[in-house]
């Protein structure tokens, strides 16, 4: 796979405009959250007069549900979302799914192999966090021990690959929302995962290829992924692409003032059939304040009320 033609034509397209996206795991149906994220999404695209890109991002097998790919799109397609590109919709960067992008990733994965910025380690993560004293809750700092000590692998033994982070020219990331974002990676997390010991591409890696490769340029995302703008901003600068504007929005809470989750069955579109769209865009926009009241509200209407300093305004109060 000539993996310079893909970056020279990612180039183009990040040129060419606004290039925004949402991308979902097919592991249950969305929730409230979900869509919240999705229609943010959606409006920053919509309002920068941009393509808006749907992929499904479907790498950890173990944890999709059967169908929950096809429910996700008729979700999105019930709220009145639409997309310039996707897996129903075909685009210029076909596949947009990411269980069939695989062979790109390999391409990208030896082009870093060859500029030995990769290596090989047999740490486990309990290892890890107990050579790094780091606090439960905290991402615990990889101490370098295999790349200190290569001989830790033995010939044929399942490894993971860990991106070497020292020496990464990366340049500030400003999030409109959130200010300044830390991309300090040595201090972050250290030397990090981009290929599993089980053979699966790690989230940093493949999120970050598949939106440098598309040509993805604007990043609407939930507030929890703040963490991972430096990583994935590190692999894009490897590649020799622009990084996104990133943007992470709040969170929406449930009842008890917790994260929703799909795991917990937090309140999903199934929940509310007997609502109309209208219904559901107005106590979504309502929530993050984008209107005043809780009252049904078309796409449309959203969007001729809104310009995207405004919604940045907006979304900003709610932090």
């Amino acid at each position: 796979m000539e993996l310079s033609r893909y970056r020279h034509f990612a180039q183009m397209l990040s040129q060419a405009g606004p290039r925004g996206r949402y991308a979902p795991s097919p592991t249950g149906q969305l929730h409230m959250g979900n869509l919240r994220t999705a229609l943010l999404a959606w409006l920053f695209s919509r309002l920068l007069e941009g393509k808006f890109i749907l992929r499904m991002e479907d790498l950890d097998k173990p944890r999709e549900k059967p169908g929950s790919a096809a429910s996700i799109l008729s979700d999105l397609k019930w709220l009145g979302l639409d997309w310039d590109e996707g897996p129903d919709v075909g685009g210029p960067c076909e596949p947009y799914t990411q269980s069939e992008r695989v062979e790109l990733y390999h391409a990208v994965l030896t082009y870093l192999i060859e500029r030995d910025l990769v290596f090989a380690c047999v740490c486990s993560r309990r290892e890890v966090a107990e050579s790094a004293s780091a606090p439960h809750g905290v991402t615990p700092i990889y101490p370098g021990t295999c790349r200190k000590d290569p001989t830790r692998v033995k010939p044929g033994s399942a490894h993971a690959l860990r991106l070497k982070v020292d020496g990464i020219d990366l340049a500030p990331i400003m999030d409109p929302l959130m200010g300044e974002l830390n991309t300090d990676i040595e201090e972050q997390c250290g030397d990090f995962i981009i290929y599993r010991s089980d053979g699966v591409f790690s989230y940093q890696f493949a999120v970050a290829v598949d939106d440098a490769l598309m040509g993805v340029n604007h990043v609407v995302r939930g507030a929890d992924l703040m963490s991972s703008a430096s990583r994935q901003a590190a692999l894009i600068t490897l590649l020799n692409l622009p990084v996104p504007q990133y943007v992470h929005v709040p969170l929406m809470m449930d009842g008890l003032g917790q994260r929703m989750s799909k795991r917990d069955g937090s309140c999903s579109l199934a929940q509310k059939e007997d609502r109309q769209p209208e219904r559901v865009v107005g106590e979504l926009a309502w929530s993050c304040g984008l209107v005043d009241r809780a009252e049904p509200i078309s796409l449309m209407e959203l969007l001729s009320d809104l310009n995207v300093e405004s919604l940045q305004r907006r979304l900003k109060v709610q932090l």
